[in-house]
């Protein structure tokens, strides 16, 4: 796999264009994009720059983390707080992805998404109000294990750290074994459309799109 290097700037706008070009690929009228990492990639941020050229060009976009859609810390931790196969598993409520952020933005759908569902630090429910998003917008969901899910990303970029900056860059070393198994059961640079190497943020490099 080879890496060239390029701005955070010039990513965004390349992420972007790709969006422009890029057509339902269910036929409704909604795009999405994953921006998959683990929690030590800047995910979020990246997230956030190409929703920000998306609408200087024009377009509705709503940016989604999977952060808000954890499930209930009694689910989360039945198997105790640092158990990785939990994490990898059970501690995201997939099952409210695909129903209150990708069902609606299916065609025919209403297109009002949920922007969260539970609040980690209350363990309580957000009771966010669903967010309208136009036809012709586009959701811009990031998070860990993204690619594992059949979402249905019309663009996948994979923000990828080797085993060696991922240990040094992760707060919570038990949750390691949790993306050693998501590289060997789904193999996300093989899953992405294109692939970011971080592992000096400042420094990123990518492979381009793949065609």
């Amino acid at each position: 796999m080879r890496f060239q290097a390029i701005t955070w700037e010039r990513l965004a706008d390349t992420v972007a264009d790709r969006v422009d070009r890029a057509a339902p690929g269910d036929g409704g009228d909604w795009l999405k994009v994953g921006i998959d990492g683990a929690p030590a990639a800047p995910g979020a941020e990246f997230a956030e720059r190409v929703a920000e050229v998306l609408r200087l060009r024009g377009r509705s976009v709503l940016v989604v983390g999977t952060g808000g859609f954890l499930r209930p810390a009694s689910l989360r931790f039945e198997y105790g707080k640092q158990d990785p196969d939990a994490y990898y598993d059970g501690w995201f409520d997939t099952g409210a992805l695909w129903r209150e952020v990708f069902g609606p933005l299916e065609p025919g759908g209403s297109g009002r998404v949920l922007p969260d569902l539970w609040d980690p630090v209350t363990d309580r429910a957000t009771r966010s109000p669903a967010v309208p998003l136009p036809p012709g917008g586009v959701l811009v969901l990031h998070g860990p294990f993204l690619l594992g899910h059949w979402f249905p990303f019309d663009v996948k970029v994979h923000l990828r750290l080797s085993p060696g900056a991922l240990a040094r860059r992760t707060e919570e070393p038990w949750a390691l074994p949790a993306f050693a198994r998501y590289e060997q059961e789904v193999g996300p640079a093989d899953a992405a459309d294109a692939v970011v190497r971080v592992d000096d943020p400042r420094r990123p490099a990518w492979t381009g799109f793949r065609q």
